[in-house]
């Protein structure tokens, strides 16, 4: 079955990048000259996503109104002769059908995605965190998922292996691999204590689910937190009747954390169509003196 929606948790509260994020959503964090939703919206209409529910929370209504029209500035770029940047400032308005809900507390990301249940219906969906920018290599790393989905029916998760040090801030997979990029998943744990690791595979941004994820949240107690943890929901899943690993191919970047939106600044930059090369030579020189 093909996969034609697409949930974005963006209701955090981006704790991790104040005081940037105390007036600016972490979400509009720029990657050179775009925010960081942008690069995952792109992601997702290239992996044939129709619509997008972006899940919100109070103060992140500069999201809406990047992706909306503005006539004013639209007016401006024509006078002015900037029909490409007016082309650019368009096409944002038109990437697809994205509609908007605010999760009115932050009980975690399990809540989050269960907000969504009226929107997906009883049809799959990819889960795209907020927080995570992957830029592909190729093929988009939700094309990968749904690809996988669609082959084999089951809950599919975006994985990649995590230094063992720091394991525990993210969650371990009992993963096998079946062939190249491809994993069984049979169970998973979250913030697991040392004891608890199975494997350094963790779930790393992206996600495929079954509609059946919201009878088994229904019944999710708080987790790792004191938050409704997604994990735990597909940890369900995946004992129940198994789950797909897919180790994407693209570079994710952390844009929850100082040092993820540093690197994803510059390693995007250097390959900059406008400012690339310049910034390159920048590099260069910079480091001489370091």
């Amino acid at each position: 079955m093909k996969i034609k929606k697409a949930v974005i948790p963006a209701a955090g509260l981006g704790t991790r990048v104040l005081p940037a994020s105390k007036a600016v959503p972490k979400e509009m964090l720029p990657i050179v000259d775009k925010p960081a939703i942008q690069y995952i919206v792109e992601e997702a209409v290239a992996s044939g996503i129709e619509d997008i529910l972006i899940i919100t929370s109070r103060g992140k209504t500069t999201l809406e109104d990047h992706f909306d029209r503005s006539p004013e500035l639209e007016s401006r770029l024509l006078a002015s002769g900037k029909t490409d940047l007016y082309n650019q400032v368009v096409d944002i308005a038109n990437l697809c059908n994205i509609q908007y809900l605010r999760q009115k507390e932050t009980k975690g990301l399990g809540h989050a995605v269960y907000c969504a249940k009226s929107f997906v219906g009883d049809e799959p969906f990819a889960v795209l965190y907020g927080d995570d920018v992957i830029i592909p290599k190729e093929k988009p790393a939700t094309r990968e998922l749904c690809d996988a989905f669609e082959e084999f029916g089951l809950g599919t998760v975006g994985i990649k292996p995590v230094p063992l040090e720091l394991i525990h801030k993210y969650c371990s997979l009992d993963a096998t691999q079946l062939r190249e990029g491809i994993f069984q998943v049979r169970d998973m744990i979250e913030k697991p204590k040392p004891e608890e690791v199975i494997t350094n595979y963790a779930i790393l941004g992206r996600c495929v689910l079954p509609a059946a994820i919201f009878s088994v949240l229904e019944n999710t107690k708080p987790g790792a937190g004191g938050e409704i943890q997604l994990t735990d929901a597909m940890r369900v899943l995946a004992q129940r009747e198994g789950m797909i690993g897919v180790e994407y191919s693209g570079k994710r970047y952390d844009m929850g954390n100082k040092l993820g939106v540093l690197q994803a600044i510059v390693e995007v930059g250097l390959k900059h169509p406008e400012i690339g090369e310049e910034f390159h030579q920048y590099l260069l020189e910079l480091s001489k003196s370091l």
